[in-house]
């Protein structure tokens, strides 16, 4: 009795190290229980599950018919399909149907004159002579017929991207970047392409393309939900963000603009106004005085540059 008030903390951790022990291994008996009788009852629908596969097919009975089941779940499955098929339509491309070095010349000079016209209706800055990555194509007379239908596609879906993005209103439309498809295009600006290639699988071949462009924050929240909610199918791979500033040297601006037409009162406060009519600089604002308390700045819009990797998602023909 005295060693056990002399040990008194030893032996009630003892005690209840035993009861903690007890405790384990009922919770541990228990759930072995429960997991057999689990396992029983898996093993129990497998059995049955591969009895129904070795037994031969049975139209039902008075009860049950088994033919118009399926004929049902056939008919969902095909309306999930042709639901689903509206989201990857494919872009047409450029022009379409039977393409010849003089169709596309054609299509191509439209084409281009059509992006440079809207861009210049919904106040986005271009660079210069810009040709939305075909550049090289302009100035050939003549392209070789094996690339001509790859570069219809392309300036279809060249044409797609680029009106999405004039939707969104975003203020400069820095470039966009392409596969090369063709020997001319070994001849073209780097600045027109990126090092990569389509990709195949089993569905669909994925096109990537690079988009770079100046907006604010509100204007991107547009591009993504105009790519989100395009029929045809875009894929964001990545999306990369940095302050304008930052960027290497902007293009010039066209005929009309100011010199601070990327500002907030550049080409989003001149929309709507007569073509060739100069925006008027916004004015200088007085600075206000730090350290006197009031509401402080917690978020300062700023002019963004923004380069997102995108993908063209076209459904493989149904074999």
């Amino acid at each position: 009795m005295g060693w056990i008030k002399r040990n008194l903390f030893f032996v009630v951790g003892g005690i209840l190290a035993l009861g903690l022990l007890g405790g384990a291994g009922f919770f541990i008996y228990t759930g072995w229980a429960r997991n057999s009788e689990m396992s029983d009852k898996l093993n129990e629908i497998y059995g049955k599950l591969a009895e129904l596969a070795q037994a031969p097919v049975q139209p039902g009975n008075d009860k049950i018919d088994n033919k118009k089941i399926a004929q049902e779940q056939e008919k969902q499955v095909r309306d999930w399909i042709d639901r689903a098929n509206d989201y990857f339509r494919p872009i047409p491309p450029v022009p379409a149907g039977s393409v010849t070095s003089k169709t596309y010349a054609t299509a191509l000079g439209t084409t281009v004159y059509q992006l440079q016209q809207e861009a210049k209706d919904d106040s986005v800055v271009l660079p210069p002579e810009y040709y939305f990555s075909f550049q090289v194509q302009n100035n050939k007379l003549t392209i070789s017929s094996a690339s001509l239908d790859p570069l219809a596609a392309q300036l279809g879906e060249v044409k797609a991207i680029a009106e999405i993005l004039y939707a969104a209103r975003i203020n400069a439309l820095d470039g966009i970047q392409r596969v090369r498809v063709s020997d001319d295009d070994l001849q073209g600006l780097q600045s027109d392409y990126i090092d990569e290639r389509p990709t195949t699988n089993e569905l669909a071949i994925l096109t990537p393309y690079v988009v770079t462009f100046r907006s604010f924050t509100p204007e991107l929240a547009r591009v993504i939900s105009g790519f989100a909610t395009s029929p045809n199918s875009f894929i964001i791979k990545s999306i990369n963000v940095q302050p304008a500033g930052a960027a290497t040297t902007a293009p010039a601006p066209e005929a009309g603009a100011y010199p601070g037409a990327y500002g907030p009162g550049g080409p989003m406060m001149g929309r709507g106004r007569g073509e060739g009519m100069p925006v008027p600089p916004p004015e200088q604002q007085p600075q206000p005085m730090a350290g006197r308390g009031g509401l402080q700045t917690v978020l300062k819009e700023q002019l963004l540059r923004i380069t997102i990797e995108v993908e063209i998602v076209k459904l493989l023909p149904k074999s």
